[in-house]
Protein backbone atom coordinates (compact mmCIF):
# COMPACT_ATOMS: atom_id res chain seq x y z
CA UNK A 1 0.00 0.00 0.00
CA UNK A 2 1.08 3.66 -1.25
CA UNK A 3 0.18 6.71 0.65
CA UNK A 4 0.26 10.46 -0.36
CA UNK A 5 -0.48 13.59 1.32
CA UNK A 6 -1.75 16.06 -0.85
CA UNK A 7 -2.10 19.87 1.31
CA UNK A 8 -4.51 22.51 -0.47
CA UNK A 9 -3.57 25.70 1.14
CA UNK A 10 -5.94 28.68 0.26
CA UNK A 11 -6.70 32.17 1.18
CA UNK A 12 -8.67 31.44 3.82
CA UNK A 13 -8.41 27.78 4.90
CA UNK A 14 -6.56 24.96 4.74
CA UNK A 15 -7.15 21.21 3.63
CA UNK A 16 -5.56 18.59 3.78
CA UNK A 17 -5.98 14.81 2.42
CA UNK A 18 -4.78 11.58 3.14
CA UNK A 19 -4.81 8.95 0.05
CA UNK A 20 -4.11 5.28 0.71
CA UNK A 21 -3.47 3.63 -2.98
CA UNK A 22 -4.58 6.51 -4.69
CA UNK A 23 -8.51 6.49 -2.66
CA UNK A 24 -8.97 9.15 0.00
CA UNK A 25 -8.90 8.10 3.49
CA UNK A 26 -8.56 10.94 5.98
CA UNK A 27 -9.71 14.61 5.11
CA UNK A 28 -9.13 17.79 7.40
CA UNK A 29 -10.03 20.96 6.33
CA UNK A 30 -10.64 24.26 8.81
CA UNK A 31 -10.17 28.02 8.68
CA UNK A 32 -6.33 29.16 8.54
CA UNK A 33 -7.62 31.78 11.20
CA UNK A 34 -8.54 29.14 13.74
CA UNK A 35 -6.87 29.27 17.03
CA UNK A 36 -9.15 26.62 19.59
CA UNK A 37 -6.59 23.38 18.45
CA UNK A 38 -6.07 20.53 20.43
CA UNK A 39 -2.08 20.95 22.26
CA UNK A 40 -3.04 24.96 22.79
CA UNK A 41 -1.54 26.27 26.48
CA UNK A 42 -2.74 29.34 27.69
CA UNK A 43 -3.09 31.29 30.92
CA UNK A 44 -6.68 31.25 31.81
CA UNK A 45 -8.95 32.75 34.20
CA UNK A 46 -11.19 30.73 36.46
CA UNK A 47 -14.85 32.20 35.66
CA UNK A 48 -17.05 29.82 37.80
CA UNK A 49 -17.00 27.19 40.02
CA UNK A 50 -19.22 24.05 40.06
CA UNK A 51 -19.57 22.24 43.18
CA UNK A 52 -22.12 19.68 42.02
CA UNK A 53 -20.13 18.53 39.29
CA UNK A 54 -16.94 19.08 41.34
CA UNK A 55 -15.99 20.97 37.80
CA UNK A 56 -15.03 24.59 36.68
CA UNK A 57 -15.56 26.85 33.84
CA UNK A 58 -12.71 28.66 32.64
CA UNK A 59 -12.27 31.56 30.01
CA UNK A 60 -9.45 31.18 27.09
CA UNK A 61 -11.26 33.94 25.04
CA UNK A 62 -13.26 31.57 23.20
CA UNK A 63 -16.84 33.00 23.34
CA UNK A 64 -18.29 29.56 25.29
CA UNK A 65 -15.89 29.20 28.41
CA UNK A 66 -14.04 25.99 28.40
CA UNK A 67 -14.58 22.78 31.03
CA UNK A 68 -11.98 22.22 33.43
CA UNK A 69 -13.20 19.31 36.51
CA UNK A 70 -11.00 18.72 39.11
CA UNK A 71 -9.93 15.47 38.23
CA UNK A 72 -8.61 17.23 34.83
CA UNK A 73 -6.01 19.62 37.24
CA UNK A 74 -3.50 16.70 37.41
CA UNK A 75 -1.61 15.17 40.09
CA UNK A 76 1.19 18.54 39.75
CA UNK A 77 -1.44 20.92 39.76
CA UNK A 78 -0.04 22.41 42.61
CA UNK A 79 3.78 22.35 41.59
CA UNK A 80 2.06 24.22 38.36
CA UNK A 81 0.72 26.79 40.25
CA UNK A 82 3.73 27.93 42.59
CA UNK A 83 5.84 28.20 40.14
CA UNK A 84 3.54 30.11 37.96
CA UNK A 85 3.12 33.10 40.73
CA UNK A 86 7.46 32.74 41.07
CA UNK A 87 7.37 33.55 36.82
CA UNK A 88 4.68 36.16 37.01
CA UNK A 89 6.46 37.62 40.43
CA UNK A 90 9.54 39.11 38.47
CA UNK A 91 8.71 40.63 35.15
CA UNK A 92 12.65 40.96 33.95
CA UNK A 93 14.14 38.17 34.70
CA UNK A 94 12.19 34.31 34.38
CA UNK A 95 12.81 32.35 37.10
CA UNK A 96 14.34 29.22 36.59
CA UNK A 97 12.44 25.78 35.69
CA UNK A 98 15.58 23.51 37.16
CA UNK A 99 15.25 25.56 40.31
CA UNK A 100 11.48 24.98 40.67
CA UNK A 101 10.35 22.61 43.89
CA UNK A 102 7.69 20.33 43.25
CA UNK A 103 4.61 20.45 45.43
CA UNK A 104 2.26 17.31 46.86
CA UNK A 105 0.17 15.64 45.08
CA UNK A 106 -3.32 16.91 44.41
CA UNK A 107 -5.51 14.66 46.23
CA UNK A 108 -7.72 12.68 44.56
CA UNK A 109 -10.64 12.50 46.98
CA UNK A 110 -10.38 16.99 46.99
CA UNK A 111 -13.17 19.47 45.94
CA UNK A 112 -12.52 22.24 43.61
CA UNK A 113 -13.87 24.84 45.49
CA UNK A 114 -11.10 24.16 47.98
CA UNK A 115 -8.32 24.11 45.11
CA UNK A 116 -9.53 27.33 43.15
CA UNK A 117 -11.32 30.53 43.25
CA UNK A 118 -12.91 32.68 41.08
CA UNK A 119 -10.11 35.26 38.99
CA UNK A 120 -7.29 32.76 39.69
CA UNK A 121 -4.61 32.26 37.08
CA UNK A 122 -4.29 28.44 35.79
CA UNK A 123 -1.73 27.01 33.10
CA UNK A 124 -4.53 24.76 31.28
CA UNK A 125 -4.16 22.84 27.70
CA UNK A 126 -7.12 21.96 25.20
CA UNK A 127 -7.50 18.44 25.21
CA UNK A 128 -10.86 18.68 23.11
CA UNK A 129 -12.20 21.32 20.69
CA UNK A 130 -15.94 23.37 20.86
CA UNK A 131 -18.08 20.77 19.63
CA UNK A 132 -21.54 21.71 18.80
CA UNK A 133 -23.22 23.69 22.14
CA UNK A 134 -20.07 22.88 24.15
CA UNK A 135 -17.07 24.98 24.47
CA UNK A 136 -13.76 23.35 24.94
CA UNK A 137 -12.19 20.77 26.97
CA UNK A 138 -8.81 21.47 29.30
CA UNK A 139 -6.59 19.54 31.14
CA UNK A 140 -3.77 21.05 34.08
CA UNK A 141 -1.25 18.57 33.04
CA UNK A 142 0.73 20.03 30.20
CA UNK A 143 2.31 18.10 27.45
CA UNK A 144 4.70 18.92 24.58
CA UNK A 145 4.32 16.07 21.88
CA UNK A 146 6.77 15.24 19.35
CA UNK A 147 7.66 12.55 16.74
CA UNK A 148 9.48 10.50 19.31
CA UNK A 149 8.52 11.60 23.11
CA UNK A 150 6.31 13.60 25.26
CA UNK A 151 7.43 15.98 27.53
CA UNK A 152 5.56 16.64 30.53
CA UNK A 153 6.90 19.27 32.82
CA UNK A 154 6.87 18.35 36.67
CA UNK A 155 6.15 14.62 35.63
CA UNK A 156 8.13 12.64 37.84
CA UNK A 157 8.85 9.26 35.25
CA UNK A 158 9.98 7.86 32.61
CA UNK A 159 7.21 5.91 30.29
CA UNK A 160 7.54 4.28 27.29
CA UNK A 161 4.98 2.81 24.62
CA UNK A 162 3.61 -0.14 25.59
CA UNK A 163 3.10 -1.01 21.62
CA UNK A 164 6.79 -1.44 22.16
CA UNK A 165 6.98 -5.66 23.05
CA UNK A 166 11.05 -6.13 23.23
CA UNK A 167 12.07 -6.09 27.51
CA UNK A 168 15.13 -5.18 26.03
CA UNK A 169 14.71 -2.49 23.59
CA UNK A 170 12.20 -1.03 27.14
CA UNK A 171 15.00 -1.30 29.18
CA UNK A 172 17.28 0.60 26.63
CA UNK A 173 15.15 3.28 26.05
CA UNK A 174 13.83 4.26 30.27
CA UNK A 175 17.74 3.96 30.98
CA UNK A 176 18.85 6.19 27.60
CA UNK A 177 15.83 8.99 28.40
CA UNK A 178 16.45 8.88 32.10
CA UNK A 179 20.46 10.04 31.43
CA UNK A 180 19.38 13.00 28.85
CA UNK A 181 15.91 14.15 30.55
CA UNK A 182 15.43 17.58 31.82
CA UNK A 183 15.54 18.01 35.39
CA UNK A 184 11.67 18.60 37.07
CA UNK A 185 10.14 16.75 33.47
CA UNK A 186 8.44 13.64 32.82
CA UNK A 187 8.61 11.59 28.93
CA UNK A 188 6.68 9.38 27.35
CA UNK A 189 8.48 7.56 24.70
CA UNK A 190 5.68 6.98 21.75
CA UNK A 191 6.18 3.75 19.74
CA UNK A 192 8.29 5.32 16.59
CA UNK A 193 10.98 5.70 19.44
CA UNK A 194 11.84 1.84 18.83
CA UNK A 195 15.32 1.39 17.48
CA UNK A 196 16.17 5.40 17.04
CA UNK A 197 19.86 6.98 18.70
CA UNK A 198 20.78 8.99 21.49
CA UNK A 199 21.07 11.41 19.20
CA UNK A 200 18.01 11.93 17.53
CA UNK A 201 15.93 11.43 20.83
CA UNK A 202 17.91 14.18 22.30
CA UNK A 203 18.12 16.63 19.61
CA UNK A 204 13.91 16.58 19.60
CA UNK A 205 13.68 16.41 23.68
CA UNK A 206 15.93 19.63 23.20
CA UNK A 207 13.54 21.34 20.74
CA UNK A 208 10.57 20.43 23.17
CA UNK A 209 12.21 21.75 25.92
CA UNK A 210 12.51 24.91 24.08
CA UNK A 211 9.04 24.89 23.23
CA UNK A 212 8.08 25.07 27.13
CA UNK A 213 11.12 27.84 27.89
CA UNK A 214 9.31 29.74 25.22
CA UNK A 215 6.21 29.37 26.69
CA UNK A 216 7.16 30.34 30.28
CA UNK A 217 9.10 33.77 28.55
CA UNK A 218 5.13 34.62 27.40
CA UNK A 219 4.07 34.26 30.47
CA UNK A 220 6.56 36.54 32.50
CA UNK A 221 6.27 39.49 29.31
CA UNK A 222 2.86 39.75 29.17
CA UNK A 223 -0.07 40.16 31.80
CA UNK A 224 -3.08 40.26 29.48
CA UNK A 225 -5.47 37.11 30.43
CA UNK A 226 -6.48 35.10 29.22
CA UNK A 227 -3.25 34.90 26.94
CA UNK A 228 -2.40 31.79 24.63
CA UNK A 229 1.39 30.97 25.48
CA UNK A 230 2.05 28.07 22.90
CA UNK A 231 0.33 27.27 20.11
CA UNK A 232 0.42 23.91 18.58
CA UNK A 233 2.10 23.56 15.64
CA UNK A 234 0.28 24.05 11.67
CA UNK A 235 -2.64 21.66 10.89
CA UNK A 236 -0.07 20.54 7.96
CA UNK A 237 2.87 19.53 10.35
CA UNK A 238 0.71 18.37 13.00
CA UNK A 239 -1.16 16.16 10.95
CA UNK A 240 2.33 14.31 9.45
CA UNK A 241 3.81 13.98 12.94
CA UNK A 242 1.06 11.68 14.09
CA UNK A 243 0.46 9.81 10.62
CA UNK A 244 4.27 10.28 8.82
CA UNK A 245 5.47 6.36 8.50
CA UNK A 246 8.30 5.04 5.58
CA UNK A 247 5.30 4.11 3.11
CA UNK A 248 4.75 7.67 2.10
CA UNK A 249 5.50 8.31 -1.27
CA UNK A 250 5.29 11.89 -2.10
CA UNK A 251 3.39 14.94 -0.17
CA UNK A 252 2.31 17.73 -2.45
CA UNK A 253 1.65 21.58 -1.23
CA UNK A 254 0.46 23.91 -3.53
CA UNK A 255 1.99 26.75 -1.29
CA UNK A 256 5.70 28.00 -1.19
CA UNK A 257 5.47 28.90 2.77
CA UNK A 258 3.69 25.57 3.74
CA UNK A 259 6.06 23.31 1.78
CA UNK A 260 9.22 24.92 3.57
CA UNK A 261 7.64 24.54 6.70
CA UNK A 262 6.44 20.88 6.11
CA UNK A 263 9.66 20.53 4.35
CA UNK A 264 11.86 21.46 7.15
CA UNK A 265 9.69 19.27 9.18
CA UNK A 266 10.20 15.93 7.49
CA UNK A 267 14.22 16.56 6.79
CA UNK A 268 13.86 17.14 11.11
CA UNK A 269 12.70 13.40 11.35
CA UNK A 270 13.39 11.42 8.49
CA UNK A 271 16.61 13.65 6.78
CA UNK A 272 16.22 10.46 3.84
CA UNK A 273 12.58 11.29 3.08
CA UNK A 274 13.19 15.02 2.47
CA UNK A 275 13.14 14.88 -1.35
CA UNK A 276 9.21 12.98 -1.11
CA UNK A 277 8.08 17.00 -0.11
CA UNK A 278 6.99 18.70 -3.44
CA UNK A 279 6.13 21.73 -4.67
CA UNK A 280 2.98 21.66 -6.84
CA UNK A 281 2.49 24.66 -9.30
CA UNK A 282 0.38 23.69 -11.64
CA UNK A 283 -2.56 25.39 -13.19
CA UNK A 284 -5.51 22.85 -12.45
CA UNK A 285 -6.33 22.95 -8.73
CA UNK A 286 -4.22 20.40 -6.88
CA UNK A 287 -6.98 18.52 -5.70
CA UNK A 288 -8.58 18.10 -8.60
CA UNK A 289 -5.45 16.99 -10.37
CA UNK A 290 -5.09 14.36 -7.81
CA UNK A 291 -8.96 13.42 -8.26
CA UNK A 292 -9.46 14.17 -4.19
CA UNK A 293 -12.53 16.78 -5.30
CA UNK A 294 -14.48 14.30 -7.33
CA UNK A 295 -13.60 11.91 -4.39
CA UNK A 296 -14.81 14.18 -1.54
CA UNK A 297 -18.35 14.97 -3.66
CA UNK A 298 -18.91 11.58 -3.93
CA UNK A 299 -17.94 9.98 -0.18
CA UNK A 300 -19.61 13.07 2.04
CA UNK A 301 -23.46 13.92 2.47
CA UNK A 302 -26.20 11.68 3.69
CA UNK A 303 -26.04 8.90 1.40
CA UNK A 304 -22.77 6.97 0.27
CA UNK A 305 -22.87 4.51 -2.78
CA UNK A 306 -20.30 2.11 -2.48
CA UNK A 307 -20.20 -1.65 -4.42
CA UNK A 308 -23.04 -2.94 -6.66
CA UNK A 309 -25.25 -0.34 -6.25
CA UNK A 310 -25.52 -0.67 -2.15
CA UNK A 311 -25.94 2.29 -0.30
CA UNK A 312 -25.18 3.42 3.14
CA UNK A 313 -27.37 6.51 4.90
CA UNK A 314 -25.36 8.52 7.86
CA UNK A 315 -27.32 10.71 10.46
CA UNK A 316 -26.26 12.59 12.93
CA UNK A 317 -27.76 13.39 15.90
CA UNK A 318 -26.80 15.29 19.47
CA UNK A 319 -26.14 12.43 20.87
CA UNK A 320 -24.93 9.71 18.25
CA UNK A 321 -23.89 8.79 14.77
CA UNK A 322 -27.05 6.44 12.84
CA UNK A 323 -25.57 4.60 9.97
CA UNK A 324 -28.76 2.18 7.68
CA UNK A 325 -27.62 -0.13 5.55
CA UNK A 326 -29.33 -0.71 2.46
CA UNK A 327 -28.82 -3.15 -0.70
CA UNK A 328 -30.42 -0.90 -3.22
CA UNK A 329 -30.72 -2.02 -6.51
CA UNK A 330 -27.83 -4.50 -6.97
CA UNK A 331 -29.03 -7.81 -8.51
CA UNK A 332 -29.22 -10.84 -5.97
CA UNK A 333 -26.46 -13.32 -5.43
CA UNK A 334 -27.11 -17.18 -6.93
CA UNK A 335 -26.54 -17.95 -3.63
CA UNK A 336 -29.59 -16.77 -1.89
CA UNK A 337 -30.36 -14.19 0.33
CA UNK A 338 -28.04 -15.05 3.07
CA UNK A 339 -25.18 -14.97 0.96
CA UNK A 340 -25.98 -11.75 -0.57
CA UNK A 341 -27.05 -10.17 2.68
CA UNK A 342 -23.43 -11.48 3.95
CA UNK A 343 -21.82 -9.56 0.89
CA UNK A 344 -23.72 -6.27 1.17
CA UNK A 345 -22.81 -6.19 4.76
CA UNK A 346 -19.06 -7.14 4.10
CA UNK A 347 -18.66 -4.28 1.41
CA UNK A 348 -20.87 -1.72 4.05
CA UNK A 349 -17.90 -2.78 6.81
CA UNK A 350 -15.05 -1.38 4.19
CA UNK A 351 -16.89 1.65 3.36
CA UNK A 352 -18.05 2.58 6.98
CA UNK A 353 -14.24 1.73 8.28
CA UNK A 354 -13.12 4.40 5.92
CA UNK A 355 -16.01 6.95 6.60
CA UNK A 356 -15.20 7.04 10.46
CA UNK A 357 -11.69 8.20 9.24
CA UNK A 358 -12.67 10.34 7.06
CA UNK A 359 -15.33 12.44 8.15
CA UNK A 360 -13.45 11.83 11.64
CA UNK A 361 -16.79 11.08 13.28
CA UNK A 362 -16.48 10.67 17.08
CA UNK A 363 -18.50 9.35 20.42
CA UNK A 364 -21.49 6.70 19.46
CA UNK A 365 -21.95 5.13 16.60
CA UNK A 366 -25.13 2.59 15.58
CA UNK A 367 -24.77 0.82 12.60
CA UNK A 368 -27.95 -1.18 11.61
CA UNK A 369 -26.80 -3.87 8.96
CA UNK A 370 -28.73 -5.97 7.19
CA UNK A 371 -30.30 -9.14 9.35
CA UNK A 372 -28.26 -12.22 9.37
CA UNK A 373 -29.65 -15.54 10.32
CA UNK A 374 -26.54 -17.48 10.74
CA UNK A 375 -23.70 -16.91 13.49
CA UNK A 376 -20.96 -17.80 11.52
CA UNK A 377 -21.73 -14.51 8.90
CA UNK A 378 -22.06 -12.69 12.40
CA UNK A 379 -18.69 -13.26 13.41
CA UNK A 380 -17.15 -12.95 10.18
CA UNK A 381 -18.79 -9.33 9.72
CA UNK A 382 -17.66 -8.22 13.45
CA UNK A 383 -14.03 -9.72 12.55
CA UNK A 384 -13.98 -7.66 9.46
CA UNK A 385 -14.93 -4.63 11.04
CA UNK A 386 -12.18 -4.88 13.65
CA UNK A 387 -9.83 -5.72 11.15
CA UNK A 388 -10.63 -2.80 8.85
CA UNK A 389 -10.30 -0.48 11.94
CA UNK A 390 -7.21 -1.56 13.01
CA UNK A 391 -5.47 1.43 10.67
CA UNK A 392 -7.66 4.10 12.73
CA UNK A 393 -5.61 6.51 15.09
CA UNK A 394 -8.56 7.06 16.79
CA UNK A 395 -8.96 5.33 20.43
CA UNK A 396 -12.31 2.80 19.28
CA UNK A 397 -14.35 -0.58 20.75
CA UNK A 398 -16.26 -2.44 18.32
CA UNK A 399 -18.90 -4.61 20.22
CA UNK A 400 -20.64 -7.64 18.18
CA UNK A 401 -23.94 -7.57 16.89
CA UNK A 402 -26.74 -7.38 18.77
CA UNK A 403 -30.27 -9.56 18.25
CA UNK A 404 -31.47 -6.75 16.94
CA UNK A 405 -28.68 -6.74 14.05
CA UNK A 406 -27.02 -3.15 15.40
CA UNK A 407 -23.46 -3.13 16.24
CA UNK A 408 -22.38 -0.26 18.42
CA UNK A 409 -19.27 1.43 18.10
CA UNK A 410 -17.69 4.29 20.11
CA UNK A 411 -14.47 6.10 18.76
CA UNK A 412 -12.00 9.04 20.46
CA UNK A 413 -13.75 12.41 19.59
CA UNK A 414 -11.23 15.57 20.11
CA UNK A 415 -12.80 17.83 17.24
CA UNK A 416 -16.12 18.38 15.61
CA UNK A 417 -17.47 15.60 13.02
CA UNK A 418 -16.09 16.47 9.34
CA UNK A 419 -19.21 17.54 7.47
CA UNK A 420 -18.71 18.39 3.82
CA UNK A 421 -21.97 20.06 2.31
CA UNK A 422 -21.74 18.63 -1.23
CA UNK A 423 -24.82 19.79 -2.30
CA UNK A 424 -24.69 22.84 -4.72
CA UNK A 425 -26.82 25.88 -5.19
CA UNK A 426 -27.35 27.52 -8.18
CA UNK A 427 -24.76 30.51 -8.62
CA UNK A 428 -26.86 31.88 -11.02
CA UNK A 429 -30.17 32.13 -8.64
CA UNK A 430 -28.47 31.04 -5.40
CA UNK A 431 -32.03 29.50 -4.60
CA UNK A 432 -34.84 31.24 -6.54
CA UNK A 433 -35.75 29.18 -9.35
CA UNK A 434 -34.84 32.26 -12.07
CA UNK A 435 -31.69 32.16 -14.01
CA UNK A 436 -31.07 34.23 -17.19
CA UNK A 437 -30.13 33.08 -20.25
CA UNK A 438 -27.56 30.20 -19.99
CA UNK A 439 -26.71 31.17 -23.85
CA UNK A 440 -25.40 34.48 -22.70
CA UNK A 441 -23.48 33.04 -19.60
CA UNK A 442 -19.86 33.61 -22.02
CA UNK A 443 -21.22 37.17 -23.33
CA UNK A 444 -21.55 37.83 -18.82
CA UNK A 445 -17.64 36.54 -18.35
CA UNK A 446 -16.27 38.93 -21.00
CA UNK A 447 -17.79 42.03 -19.78
CA UNK A 448 -16.07 40.92 -16.60
CA UNK A 449 -12.94 40.35 -18.21
CA UNK A 450 -13.41 44.02 -19.86
CA UNK A 451 -13.92 45.55 -16.66
CA UNK A 452 -10.98 43.72 -14.97
CA UNK A 453 -8.50 44.67 -17.51
CA UNK A 454 -9.74 47.83 -18.70
CA UNK A 455 -11.44 49.39 -15.42
CA UNK A 456 -9.52 47.76 -12.67
CA UNK A 457 -6.34 47.26 -14.30
CA UNK A 458 -5.57 43.28 -13.66
CA UNK A 459 -4.05 42.22 -16.75
CA UNK A 460 -3.19 38.50 -15.70
CA UNK A 461 -5.48 36.76 -14.16
CA UNK A 462 -6.53 32.93 -13.60
CA UNK A 463 -10.76 32.35 -14.34
CA UNK A 464 -11.51 29.21 -12.79
CA UNK A 465 -14.93 27.57 -14.44
CA UNK A 466 -16.58 24.16 -14.22
CA UNK A 467 -14.68 21.89 -16.56
CA UNK A 468 -17.68 21.55 -18.80
CA UNK A 469 -17.83 25.22 -19.53
CA UNK A 470 -13.64 25.21 -20.11
CA UNK A 471 -13.94 22.89 -22.46
CA UNK A 472 -16.40 24.94 -24.56
CA UNK A 473 -14.56 28.18 -24.17
CA UNK A 474 -11.27 26.30 -25.39
CA UNK A 475 -12.71 24.71 -28.04
CA UNK A 476 -12.16 24.98 -31.84
CA UNK A 477 -8.78 26.27 -33.52
CA UNK A 478 -10.12 29.96 -33.02
CA UNK A 479 -11.85 29.53 -29.92
CA UNK A 480 -13.14 31.62 -27.26
CA UNK A 481 -10.37 31.83 -25.23
CA UNK A 482 -8.11 33.08 -28.17
CA UNK A 483 -10.81 35.71 -28.91
CA UNK A 484 -10.88 36.84 -25.37
CA UNK A 485 -6.84 36.86 -25.60
CA UNK A 486 -6.35 38.62 -28.74
CA UNK A 487 -8.88 41.33 -27.20
CA UNK A 488 -7.66 41.73 -23.98
CA UNK A 489 -4.17 40.27 -24.05
CA UNK A 490 -2.19 37.15 -23.15
CA UNK A 491 -2.80 37.13 -19.24
CA UNK A 492 -5.78 35.66 -19.90
CA UNK A 493 -6.10 31.99 -18.30
CA UNK A 494 -8.98 29.47 -18.43
CA UNK A 495 -8.64 27.12 -15.40
CA UNK A 496 -11.03 24.25 -15.18
CA UNK A 497 -12.22 23.48 -11.60
CA UNK A 498 -14.46 20.75 -10.59
CA UNK A 499 -15.39 22.17 -7.62
CA UNK A 500 -17.63 24.74 -8.79
CA UNK A 501 -21.27 24.38 -9.45
CA UNK A 502 -22.35 24.56 -14.04
CA UNK A 503 -22.61 28.06 -14.16
CA UNK A 504 -20.26 29.52 -11.36
CA UNK A 505 -16.92 31.27 -12.14
CA UNK A 506 -13.91 32.56 -9.70
CA UNK A 507 -11.53 34.65 -10.66
CA UNK A 508 -7.81 34.94 -9.12
CA UNK A 509 -4.85 37.37 -9.50
CA UNK A 510 -1.29 36.31 -10.84
CA UNK A 511 -0.44 35.38 -6.92
CA UNK A 512 -3.44 33.07 -6.60
CA UNK A 513 -5.34 35.89 -4.84
CA UNK A 514 -9.45 35.21 -4.84
CA UNK A 515 -10.86 38.42 -6.88
CA UNK A 516 -14.81 39.42 -5.93
CA UNK A 517 -16.28 40.00 -9.46
CA UNK A 518 -19.95 39.46 -7.99
CA UNK A 519 -22.10 42.41 -9.18
CA UNK A 520 -24.86 43.43 -6.60
CA UNK A 521 -28.03 42.72 -8.82
CA UNK A 522 -26.59 38.91 -8.94
CA UNK A 523 -27.13 38.28 -5.28
CA UNK A 524 -30.19 40.23 -5.15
Amino acid sequence: MTSEVVIDVQQNEISIALLEDKRLVEYQTEPRSVSFSVGNIYVAKVKKLMPGLNASFVDVGYERDAFLHYLDLGNQFNSYEKYLRQVQSDRKKLYPFAKATKQPDLRKDGSVQSTLTVGQEVLVQIVKEPISTKGPRLTGELSFAGRYLVLMPFGDKVSVSTKIKSGEERARLKQLINSIKPKNCGVIVRTVAEGKRVAELDAELKVLTKRWEDALVKVQKTQKRPQLIFEETGRAVALLRDLFNPTYENIYVNDENVFHEVKNYVSLIAPEKANIVKLYTGTVPIFDNFNVTKQIKSSFGKTVNYKHGAYLIIEHTEALHVVDVNSGNRSHSDNGQEANALDVNLGAADELARQLRLRDMGGIIVVDFIDMNLAEDRQLLYERMCKNMQKDRARHNILPLSKFGLMQITRQRVRPAMDVNVEEVCPTCFGKGKIKSSIIFTDQLESKIDRLVNKIGIKTFYLHVHPYVAAYINKGLVSLKRKWQMKYGLGVHIVPSQKLAFLQYEFYDNKRQFIDMKEEIETK
